[in-house]
């Protein structure tokens, strides 16, 4: 029950996050007005489940200009890419986890 509460807290929002990511950056010049906020408005969708959010946040990312964060987008949406969702995320959220999985986590696999 602990781990369901805290998934509902820590993801269970993000659709709504994601839906206003998408109203601030479809915008032409595809940007929030202060350069320096601009990452923490991607940070919904670098943070998603989905691939085609995941996608979004890498090309995002390649427009911002910043090699490190474009590093960690492209990580992110490789890890989602392979297993359809953030194997760390699973004993917050309730989920088993694969053997593949399981193998990613215990080999230093991404921790958020």
């Amino acid at each position: 029950m602990k781990e369901n509460v805290q998934g509902l807290c820590l993801w269970g929002f993000d659709p709504a996050a994601r839906s206003w990511v998408g109203r601030r950056t479809d915008v032409p010049s595809g940007s929030v007005q202060s350069l320096e906020m601009r990452p923490v408005f991607y940070l919904p969708v670098m943070h998603s489940e989905l691939l085609t959010d995941q996608d979004r946040s890498v090309r995002l990312h390649e427009t911002f200009g910043d090699p490190e964060r474009l590093r960690y987008a492209a990580l992110h949406r490789d890890i989602i890419a392979k297993f359809g969702r953030f194997p760390h995320r699973n004993r917050a959220l309730g989920r088993d986890t694969t053997p593949a999985e399981q193998e990613f986590l215990d080999g230093g696999g991404f921790a958020g």
